[in-house]
C-alpha cells in the first residue's frame, strides 16, 4: 500500500513571477503617481474660472463708493507672560459698506490662485488691507466680492456684509447665494466661526472644526489671528493676531473672541489665520507673520487709499 505524496507548490516560471514583480511594481507607481497628480491638481495647480474679477465687478450694476475710508490703526500686548498676544488693529469708519472691498490674488477667481497679501494689496492701491478667508484653498463656500456671485456651494457658517452697512451671520446650506445677492449682499465671508453675535460670545466655539480636509482644520489653542468685527458705533474692525513665536503666543478663539467684543463688536468672525494671518497699512506688513514673512493667499479685505 502506498502512502499519499505530500503536495507541492505550483511554481511559475521566472520569466512568469518577473512579469508580475513588474506589473505589481507598475500598479504600486501608478497609485503613488496618481496619488500625487491628484494633490498637485488639487492644491497647487491653479483653476481659473474668472480670468478677470475687476472686469466682472465693473460689469455688475451695484453702485459703489470709491471715496478712501479713515481708520486708525493700534498694536498692543495683550495677556502676560508666555500667553501674551500682540494685537494689531484698525479701526475703521466706513461712509458706505461698499467702501469695504476684496481683491483676489492675480485679479482672477478660482483655485490655488496666490499672492503675497502686500503685492494683492498694491495692485488695488489699498491703504488697509488684511488677509481673507483663502477662498481658494476650497472649492466650497459661497462666494460673493464686491457685489458679485462668484461661487454658490453652501457648506458652512458665513459671515454677510450688506450693502445697507448691516451683517449677519448665516448657514450656508440654508441660504443660496443667489438669495443673498438679491437681499443686498456685498461681501461674504466663508471659514469661522462667529465669534460673537448680537454682542455675545458665541458659545462653544473652542470645539469648532472648520472643515476636515487637509491642512484646514487645526484651528484650536494659541495661533495667529485674523478677524473682522462690526461695531456698535457702526465701525469695522480689522484684528490680526501674532502667534507661534516667544514675542506672541497667539490667542485662542475664546480669547479672541472676548477681545473683539471688549472692542464694542456686535457680530465678529474668524477669518483664515496661522501663517496667513497679515496687516498691511500704505504698503508695508505691520504684522509679525508666523512664517517668518508674508504667506501667499487667495484674497484679501481692504479700503482704498
Amino acid at each position: 500500500m502506498h502512502s499519499a505524496s505530500p503536495s507541492t507548490a505550483v511554481r511559475r516560471p521566472l520569466s512568469t513571477r518577473i512579469r508580475l514583480a513588474i506589473a505589481a511594481a507598475l500598479v504600486a507607481c501608478m497609485t503613488v503617481v496618481g496619488g500625487v497628480a491628484w494633490a498637485l491638481d488639487r492644491f497647487v495647480v491653479e483653476h481659473v474660472e474668472v480670468v478677470s474679477a475687476s472686469a466682472a465687478e465693473g460689469a455688475s450694476a451695484v453702485t459703489t463708493t470709491t471715496e478712501a475710508a479713515a481708520f486708525a490703526v493700534t498694536t498692543e500686548s495683550v495677556g502676560s507672560g508666555s500667553d501674551a498676544a500682540v494685537v494689531t488693529t484698525a479701526v475703521i469708519d466706513l461712509d458706505a459698506m461698499t467702501q469695504l472691498r476684496s481683491a483676489f490674488a492675480d485679479d482672477a477667481f478660482g483655485e490655488n490662485i496666490t499672492e503675497l497679501p502686500s503685492v494683492i494689496a498694491e495692485g488695488v492701491g489699498a491703504s488697509l488691507a488684511i488677509n481673507g478667508d483663502y477662498y481658494g484653498f476650497r472649492d466650497s463656500g459661497i462666494v460673493i466680492r464686491n457685489g458679485v456671485l462668484y461661487r454658490d456651494e453652501g457648506a458652512r457658517e458665513a459671515l454677510v456684509l450688506y450693502r445697507d452697512g448691516t451683517a449677519t451671520i448665516v448657514d450656508e446650506t440654508a441660504t443660496p447665494g443667489e438669495e443673498l445677492l438679491a437681499d443686498g449682499a456685498w461681501q461674504t465671508l466663508s471659514f469661522g466661526p462667529a465669534l460673537v453675535e448680537d454682542g455675545e460670545v458665541v458659545a462653544g466655539i473652542d470645539a469648532v472644526e472648520v472643515d476636515t480636509n487637509i491642512g484646514n482644520h487645526s484651528i484650536q489653542g494659541d495661533q495667529p489671528r485674523t478677524a473682522i468685527a462690526m461695531l456698535a458705533d457702526g465701525s469695522v474692525a480689522f484684528v490680526v493676531v501674532d502667534g507661534r513665536s516667544d514675542a506672541s503666543a497667539g490667542m485662542t478663539l475664546s480669547e479672541l473672541a472676548a477681545y473683539v467684543q471688549g472692542l464694542g463688536a456686535v457680530t465678529a468672525y474668524n477669518l483664515d489665520g496661522g501663517g496667513s494671518s497679515t496687516m498691511v497699512v500704505d504698503g508695508e506688513v505691520v504684522t509679525e507673520p508666523s512664517n517668518g514673512g508674508e504667506r501667499a493667499t487667495s484674497d484679501i479685505l481692504y479700503v482704498a487709499g
